[in-house]
């Protein structure tokens, strides 16, 4: 099974070691017209960002992790369903870490104390707590909706000036999931009661039971937040897409915002893109130098 909130916080770690909200639409839940979850799935389908085959572009990353927030640059680049590819770079513009994702294998490279890591992907949840899953990778750099299936069934309701696609699982499910969402309290129903929530969280994780949930923009039927709830984890994995690219500029997200949590933490950090481009083929080097010792 896919480990998404894992794999949000690969996106986070691979780009070094708050999230800004999404931008409100001034129309009121009232006034958006009433449509089907099929028609808002198929609306959101068409107005898919390209999948190019070759991203790359320049970050300025800030995470926060354990109350520590930390801010540096870092160059991405992607090529679809191979790899990605990160190199890290402080103030001073010299490298300090580099790492190379690709469908069954991670690489690390810290520059600072001379180490390296080479492995799979269960190698790297064993090691770090992660799963950096490519797919899932690539279409959170260029603000894909991850996992909407145009065959699963959904339904549509309307939250502050979005339609919100919330996958179908059970009701006691989807509540769960709102409830454990750190900051983000349920608007309309009471919260569970303790006893019911840990009920109700053993009964997900007997069923590995994953929640998602879309906002869609009833202007460009894009898709602005995917939040991936992983009960039998007690996971949750918050993705928001902004300042999309207009007119000739690239027609991806120039800020990403994550946000992941579980009972003993919480991690959140931005990415601002600038100098977005399309153009391959890329070079993805990676080479352990021969004084490089394996991470303990």
């Amino acid at each position: 099974m896919v480990r998404p909130a894992h794999t949000a916080l690969a996106l986070l770690l691979l780009l070094a070691p708050g999230c800004r909200p999404v931008k409100k639409v001034l129309q009121a839940d009232r006034e958006l017209p009433l449509r089907s979850a099929e028609r808002v799935v198929e609306s959101a389908l068409r107005a898919l960002p390209p999948q190019p085959r070759f991203f790359s572009a320049k970050a300025d990353v800030e995470l926060t992790l354990d109350e520590t927030t930390r801010s540096f640059r870092s160059t991405v680049r992607s090529v679809t369903d191979s790899a990605v590819w990160v190199s890290i770079t402080p103030a001073l513009g010299i490298e300090v870490a580099r790492a190379l994702v690709t469908v069954d294998s991670v690489k690390l490279l810290d520059r600072m104390k001379d180490t390296y890591f080479l492995g799979d992907r269960d190698s790297a949840w064993g090691r770090f707590g992660i799963d950096p899953d490519l797919g899932l990778l690539q279409q959170a750099l260029l603000g894909r909706p991850i996992g909407l299936d145009p065959e699963a069934r959904y339904r549509v309701d309307r939250e502050d000036g979005h339609y919100v696609l919330t996958s179908r699982e059970r009701r006691r499910f989807v509540r769960a999931a709102e409830d454990i969402q750190p900051d983000d309290p349920l608007s309309g129903d009471r919260p569970m009661n303790e006893r019911r929530l840990e009920r109700t969280l053993r009964k997900a994780e007997e069923r590995e039971a994953v929640v998602l949930r879309y906002w869609v923009d009833p202007e460009s039927f894009r898709v602005v937040r995917v939040l991936v709830s992983d009960l039998a984890h007690d996971q949750q994995a918050d993705v928001r897409y902004t300042d999309v690219g207009i007119g000739e500029a690239p027609p991806f997200p120039h800020r990403i915002s994550l946000s992941l949590s579980d009972p003993a933490r919480h991690a959140s950090g931005t990415l601002q893109l600038t100098r977005i481009d399309t153009v391959g083929p890329l070079q993805l080097p990676f080479r352990v130098p021969e004084r490089f010792v394996p991470m303990e």
